[in-house]
């Protein structure tokens, strides 16, 4: 059984950084990046790839099966049992679609979504601050942001309903935000084992 934790939030919430850190900590712990993911189908250069590209640069969301199968096949090919997976679900429809796929499967277990919340002031100095790359200037941000907030209260309520949903602050310090989520996934963790 693989037992998995859904790390979301805004752009520039440091998600990514948060969850790179818990894999650090934990050697039980595997970590994919959404984003990481798809960019590295990107840089292979493949049809796919190419497919994803298009989407990215504009700051849309990739098709839902390229997302779902793409997250779905990294799951299911870890070596590790406890895995951690940043920014996903991102829409309605991707929280829905694996949702169904799990219920089909049966050997994924969604233990927990935590979101790391920000204001969307310090998500925008952080995204432009960092700059990456092509989808880090303000029209694209803006658009990332709006794609987050829109289905964000749905996605809230649906893992609150399944008594999954933890929230924790991402406006203090890194040690401080990477803390607590540690606390959260290590007690889970022990509860899965025990």
């Amino acid at each position: 059984m693989k037992n998995l934790f859904l790390i979301i939030g805004a752009p520039g919430s440091g998600k990514t950084t948060d969850a790179s850190a818990i894999k650090e900590m934990n050697q039980s712990v595997a970590h994919y990046s959404t984003g990481d993911m798809l960019r590295a189908e990107v840089a292979s250069g493949s049809e796919l790839g190419n497919e994803i590209k298009s989407y990215i640069d504009q700051g849309n969301l990739v098709p839902l099966d390229v997302v779902v199968n793409t997250i779905v096949s990294a799951i299911e090919n870890s070596e590790l049992d406890f895995i951690i997976i940043d920014g996903f679900p991102r829409s309605v429809e991707q929280m829905t679609k694996f949702d169904e796929v799990m219920a089909e499967k049966k050997s994924i277990n969604l233990i927990s979504v935590i979101e790391v919340t920000v204001s969307e002031e310090t998500a925008k100095d952080r995204v432009l601050g960092r700059a990456r790359g092509a989808d880090d200037n303000e029209e694209v941000f803006n658009n990332r942001m709006k794609v987050f907030l829109e289905p964000i209260e749905d996605i809230r309520k649906f893992y609150t309903d399944k008594k999954i949903y933890r929230s924790i602050d991402g406006e203090r310090t890194v040690e401080e935000i990477v803390g607590e989520m540690n606390e959260i996934i290590v007690s889970e963790i022990m509860k899965q084992m025990n």
